[in-house]
């Protein structure tokens, strides 16, 4: 077969096979050429998941007749005033949205300049182009796009349900609308609206926050962490939400390099690394960082979508970020995302109103026992009998509870919760998560000033296992004697520990170092356990903490107490879960109708 030049029609539609994947993508093109236009509000309307119709229209720049015809041909573009893809300031820059969509679709456009009083439009049919003509329209630009993909009717198989394509095509707009809070957006299809985003107000960091709190969620509005962080020309602003505050998948990630949405795995994996000691593996964080770099020092002309970036320094651009997150994770201190406090409140259940009393005769909802009980508490104290004037009885003399954060003891329940008297409320304390936090925290505080106290043990403890996993702890034995544990081999399949660290107190010898030699056999081999630090130590304190099941005294109860107010990331566990739980009295009040 003989090589020869395809049609025109031909190379548009494979172009467009890759800036064009779904209606969503050309939604996000569409709104990206708005905000590039100086738009400071942009509606778009997507029918049938943006099958039948999708429309943008904005009050930006506009377009003259001249630059209409243009604009729809192939690698033109007003973005690249220097031709230096080095030195790109805006989120289009290749010319090929447009056409491409032009190519797949039928494609209208209508545009009045800003300052003009004449309007033009023109239309593009599978490719086709039609010649521009006159119209009425007010300043700014309208495009609709018709019966996407009938020109590639095989492209239509592979598309989603109605529904699926439509909330696509929702992520699109929430994202460039995150990235860009001072212009207004709305989406709907047709019949209702969608997303209705009003320009927000004042400073950009309260006007970002108040965007993300319309997009993410009032709940990550109210439990974000400030971000701001500067390093050798790169600059990292926006929020992320404390450990408490995560979800089950990593949908509530959001990345902006430049004002514009990416998908980055050099991104996400800093994002992971920073709250690696914070979170279970299958849980993740909420967040929206901004990065700022000079433009020679990012590739964004990786691929057709301009979703994917390459940086000239990337371990500079992680460190930035793991740096930045980290820093205001440990400001946060204590800290615990409100909505532990939501949880447990939805998760109690009042009691039916009954009849008792003023004649009430009970009601068979009632469980049994439960009158007889109510009678009892309501029933006269024992101090009430005493005669006028009689000195009230002894109470036990406590700390005022309005002097700390997490209040004072009052007690503990089950053995494993303890109850505090805060100044406006009661904390709910889980005492091995708590201590569990405050053990591991020691742990890294002390490696860090030069060394881990060990204390031997009055017997050495052998821990039989299997082959594989003892060589795995006899090759990094001189590596845990640096954390606080003494250990080395003891025949085939055996280690024996000598000391342990001080920190941990009573310990389960044989349990912790199983668990230790099941995280070498997950860790990268090539990196030492100072670099798995957060992790071992989480290990290490998960066995050395204070059990549940162990009842405290009122002076160990506050010592708890305090020790976490002065320590950071006490809000939670190594695993994400929180330490303690915060009901305000209003909040209580309310559960028993008294508000």
């Amino acid at each position: 077969m003989t090589i020869r030049r395809l049609p025109e029609t031909v190379v548009n539609r494979i172009a467009a096979g890759e800036v064009v994947e779904r209606p969503a993508s050309a939604v996000k093109e569409l709104v990206e050429n708005a905000i590039d236009a100086g738009a400071r509000r942009i509606d778009v309307t997507v029918r049938d998941g943006g099958r039948t119709l999708i429309a943008v229209a904005d009050d930006g720049r506009g377009m003259t007749a001249d630059e209409l015809d243009l604009a729809v041909e192939r690698h033109a573009t007003s973005k690249l005033p220097g031709d230096d893809l080095w030195r790109i300031a805006s989120l289009g820059f290749r010319g090929e949205a447009l056409p491409s969509i032009g190519a797949v679709s039928r494609l209208a456009i209508t545009s009045r300049a800003a300052g003009t009083d004449s309007a033009w439009t023109i239309a593009v049919e599978g490719g086709r182009k039609d010649p521009v003509r006159p119209a009425a329209h007010p300043a700014g630009t309208r495009v609709e796009v018709r019966d996407l993909f009938f020109a590639t009717p095989a492209r239509l198989k592979f598309l989603k349900a109605p529904r699926t394509e439509q909330g696509h095509a929702v992520d699109v707009v929430n994202r460039l609308a995150m990235a860009h809070p001072a212009i207004g957006f709305t989406l709907g299809d047709g019949t209702r609206s969608l997303v209705t985003l009003p320009a927000a107000q004042g400073h950009l960091l309260t006007a970002r926050l108040d965007r993300l709190g319309a997009v993410m969620g009032r709940d990550f509005a109210d439990n974000a962490l400030t971000i701001a962080a500067e390093r050798e020309g790169l600059r990292l602003s926006g929020h992320a939400g404390l450990p408490t505050l995560n979800r089950g998948t990593a949908a509530m990630q959001f990345l902006f390099v430049n004002g514009r949405p990416v998908r980055d795995r050099l991104l996400f994996g800093a994002v992971r690394g920073a709250y690696a000691e914070f979170l279970a593996a299958d849980r993740h964080p909420m967040v929206a960082l901004f990065l700022e770099v000079p433009a020679e020092a990012v590739d964004v002309n990786v691929h057709p979508a301009k979703t994917e970036v390459r940086f000239r320094e990337p371990g500079l651009v992680r460190g930035l970020i793991v740096g930045a997150l980290r820093h205001a994770l440990a400001e946060a201190g204590h800290r615990a995302a409100t909505t532990v406090a939501h949880l447990a409140l939805g998760a109690a259940r009042t009691v039916p109103a009954a009849p008792w009393g003023h004649g009430g005769t009970g009601s068979s909802t009632v469980p049994r026992g439960l009158a007889e009980a109510a009678a009892a508490y309501h029933a006269p104290l024992p101090d009430l009998e005493a005669p006028p004037g009689a000195p009230p009885a002894a109470e036990p003399e406590a700390d005022d509870p309005s002097h700390y954060p997490l209040g004072t003891a009052r007690a503990q329940v089950h053995e494993t919760y303890i109850v505090a008297q805060s100044a406006d409320g009661i904390v709910i304390v889980d005492q091995h998560a708590a201590h569990e936090r405050l053990v591991q925290e020691r742990l890294k505080a002390a490696l860090a000033d030069g060394g881990v106290a060990r204390q031997g043990l009055l017997i050495p403890e052998v821990v039989e296992l299997d082959e594989a996993a003892a060589g795995r702890l006899a090759e990094r034995a001189a590596e845990f004697a640096e954390l606080g544990l003494a250990l080395e081999p003891f025949g085939t399949g055996a280690v024996v520990v000598r000391e342990v660290p001080a920190l941990l107190g009573e310990v389960d010898v044989p349990g912790l170092v199983r668990d230790l030699a099941d995280d070498l056999a997950a860790y990268d081999e090539a990196l030492s356990l100072k670099d798995r630090l957060a992790e071992v130590c989480a290990t290490m304190a998960c066995h050395g903490s204070v059990r549940a099941g162990r009842r405290l005294n009122p002076a160990e109860m506050n010592a708890l107490l305090r020790d976490m107010e002065a320590t950071p990331h006490s809000g939670q566990c190594s695993h994400g879960r929180p330490t303690y739980v915060e009901l305000k009295l209003a909040d209580i009040e309310k559960l028993f109708g008294r508000r």
